[in-house]
């Protein structure tokens, strides 16, 4: 799993028992899941469909840096599903995972579209692919 999204845990992140607030990370895992979808898909309009069971395994408290890591689990004719793990970047340690994340890809009108992927692309290929 890619670990691309780093966030520090501040204050205003935290919930009354003074850890981390889990509407705030999941705030946070849905625009990574967003990001991640548009980027796969080529398309700016994505939108979260479902998300599965949400495993919280442990905490943060200020100061700690988290990161996200988001990983394909498979193409739908017009979705992408996605599988996350948060952890603690210092020590490593599971903060959170969630086994499905499913990401709809949207035409213009706002209505689910087939979007023709069916692996995985990296960004650097396409470039290379358009120089050519």
């Amino acid at each position: 799993m890619n670990f691309h999204t780093r966030k520090w845990v501040k204050p205003e992140d935290l919930n009354p028992n003074k850890t981390l607030f889990g509407g705030r990370l999941l705030q946070w895992i849905d625009e990574e899941a967003a990001l991640y979808a548009v980027i796969q898909l080529e398309n700016q309009k994505v939108v979260t469909k479902y998300i599965s069971e949400i495993n919280f395994i442990s905490s943060a408290v200020t100061g700690d840096i988290i990161e996200i890591g988001i990983e394909p689990v498979s193409f739908g004719k017009t979705s992408l599903t996605v599988r996350c793990i948060v952890r603690n970047k210092m020590t490593h340690e599971e903060i959170l995972s969630i086994d499905k994340i499913v990401m709809v890809n949207l035409d213009e009108n706002g209505k689910p579209s087939p979007h023709g992927k069916t692996n995985v692309e990296f960004v650097k290929d396409r470039l290379a692919e358009r120089k050519v």
